[in-house]
């Protein structure tokens, strides 16, 4: 299986680092060892759109990624960073759907900071990854990824569960940059002995 990573920011080079070199990088403007979007998905089972919002839409609708397993990462966050632009009657990972209809995307990371991909595995490998969509097949894929990533993986059920996921991640951008608690945070999802 391969999978290609579009976006060389802090997420997407770090779950590359997290994947120890099983994952291409693709990049708006190659560099080094990169390849374009569409060489990249090209090469690709799994495609992870390590993007900003707007950017990932983008790609949905203009890369060829019918048939691929689409991994949603993003929050779609307000310029000034004070809450989500979309919630509660849609997601970003179904308007990505929308825009690649023949995808099968999943939604997945957007929970985790970049900064936590660089915390030791023993640290993280109870970290979830919250995870849905409406593929079963493409869903496990991604929490298997999830797993050999280092983390712990939690399935939600359809990609409409990415409508609660979403504010999840903003709840974390909250804790993190508006309450000081830094990027080394992530949420925990516990089971209690009743």
């Amino acid at each position: 299986m391969t999978i290609a990573i579009l976006g060389t920011g802090n997420m997407g080079s770090g779950l590359a680092s997290r994947l120890g070199g099983k994952a291409v990088l693709g990049s708006r403007n190659p560099k080094d060892g990169q390849l374009s979007y569409a060489d990249a998905v090209a090469k690709a089972d799994i495609v992870v759109l390590a993007l900003p919002y707007d950017a990932a839409l983008e790609a949905a609708a203009t890369l060829n990624l019918a048939g691929k397993v689409v991994v949603d990462m993003t929050n779609p966050v307000k310029e000034d960073f004070s809450g989500l632009r979309l919630g509660t009657t849609t997601s970003a990972a179904e308007e990505i759907q929308k825009a690649a209809p023949e995808a099968k995307v999943v939604k997945a990371f957007n929970t985790i900071f970049a900064g936590v991909f660089a915390a030791p595995r023993s640290e993280t490998a109870k970290v979830p990854v919250f995870v849905a969509g409406n593929d079963e097949a493409a869903v496990q894929q991604v929490a298997d990824l999830a797993v050999e990533a280092g983390f712990g993986a939690e399935t939600a059920g359809g990609l409409d569960a990415a409508r609660f996921i979403e504010p999840v991640g903003m709840l974390n951008i909250r804790f993190g940059y508006g309450l000081g608690k830094g990027t080394s945070i992530a949420p925990a999802w516990v089971k209690v002995a009743a």
